[in-house]
C-alpha cells in the first residue's frame, strides 16, 4: 500500500456536465484533491489521461453511452495501470458492483455521496485502499446470504479459523491495522500476521482480491 500523496490528482468523467460541475464544487474546498482534468466521455477520458500523466485517481460515472464506466475501467487499468478508479453511479445492485471491482475499481460510491465521504474515498483509492458508499457495502454482504450449493468440480474455499474470518470482516469494513487491533484486543503485528495468512490460504494478491474471493465463497457469512 502506497504512502498517502499530499495532494491527489483527479480525472473526473461523466456525461453530465453538471455532475462535474457540481463534483468540482464539492471539492473545491479539500486541499487534498486536485481536479486536473474532466472528460464526457470514455473516449475522452482516455485521451486526457495521455494529456495528463500525472493524473493519480479518475472518478468514473458508470452509466455511460459507447463506452460504460466498467469498459472505461477496463481499459484505464490496462493502458495506465498507475491510475487507481473511483466508480459513481445511483445504482448499487450486486451485479453492477461485481463488475466494477472485476474491471479493476477499487472502490464505488453512490451519486447521492457527501463531501467528506468523496473526499475520503478519493483519499483512500489513490493509497490503493478499497472504498465502498454505506449502501454499496450492505449489498455486498446481504449477497453472501443468498441460498446456493458450490457448483460440482468447484473449488472448496479456504479453512480460515474463527480469528482469520473476524480479521477478513474487519478488512472488508475498511478497518486499519490499527483498529483491528483494538477492536479484537491483539497487537498490530498480529494483525498483519494473520492477513499475510489470509491472503497466502486464499490465494489473493490484494485486498480488492481477496474481498472478491470472500464474497464468491461466502467467508463472510
Amino acid at each position: 500500500m502506497s504512502a498517502a500523496p499530499s495532494c491527489v490528482h483527479l480525472l473526473l468523467v461523466d456525461d453530465h456536465q453538471m455532475v462535474i460541475e457540481g463534483l468540482k464544487t464539492l471539492l473545491k474546498t479539500d486541499p487534498a484533491v486536485r481536479v486536473v482534468a474532466q472528460a464526457n466521455s470514455g473516449a475522452d477520458a482516455l485521451r486526457r489521461l495521455r494529456d495528463h500523466p500525472e493524473v493519480q485517481v479518475a472518478l468514473v460515472d458508470l452509466n455511460m453511452p459507447e463506452m460504460s464506466g466498467v469498459e472505461l475501467t477496463q481499459r484505464i487499468r490496462a493502458e495506465f495501470p498507475g491510475v487507481r478508479v473511483l466508480a459513481l453511479s445511483m445504482f448499487h445492485d450486486h451485479a453492477s458492483v461485481m463488475e466494477v471491482l472485476e474491471a479493476g475499481g477499487l472502490g464505488y460510491l453512490l451519486k447521492n455521496t457527501t463531501r467528506a465521504e468523496l473526499s475520503a474515498a478519493i483519499a483512500h483509492v489513490a493509497v490503493g485502499r478499497t472504498h465502498f458508499s454505506q449502501e454499496v457495502g450492505q449489498t455486498l454482504l446481504q449477497s453472501l446470504d443468498v441460498p446456493g450449493q458450490r457448483p460440482l468440480g468447484a473449488p472448496a474455499p479456504a479453512e480460515l479459523t474463527t480469528r482469520e474470518r473476524e480479521i477478513l470482516r474487519l478488512v472488508a469494513e475498511e478497518k486499519s491495522n490499527l483498529a483491528i487491533a483494538e477492536a479484537l484486543f491483539i497487537s498490530e503485528r498480529t494483525v498483519e500476521t494473520h492477513r499475510k495468512n489470509i491472503l497466502t490460504k486464499t490465494n489473493c494478491k490484494s485486498v480488492v482480491g481477496l474481498i472478491q474471493y470472500a464474497i464468491k465463497h461466502k467467508l463472510l457469512a
